[in-house]
């Protein structure tokens, strides 16, 4: 019975681990203020159902100016994508 549970908590933890991203970590002086992004992001198009920040990374989830579901890392200085998973 143990081992079951002990696969179920790794298979978790790995998916966790998965879904994140690996910013590049800045002063918080240097990132762009929370509402700017939403902003910027706003005016290219997505609309956001949920902000946040994850570790050194702005993450949205939302749809993009196409209507596609997205989930997507941000740096937080340059707001260059680190990562994205776009879902039709």
């Amino acid at each position: 019975m143990r081992k079951p549970l002990i696969t179920l908590a790794l298979t978790l933890l790995s998916t966790a681990a998965f879904a994140s991203a690996k910013c590049e970590s800045h002063p918080k002086s240097e990132w762009i203020p929370e509402n700017q992004v939403k902003a910027r992001l706003t005016a290219q198009g997505y609309k956001m159902r949920i902000f946040k920040v994850d570790g050194d990374c702005y993450e949205i989830y939302g749809t993009d100016k196409d209507g596609r579901k997205v989930e997507i890392y941000f740096d937080t200085k340059t707001l260059a994508v680190v990562k994205s998973e776009i879902r039709d």
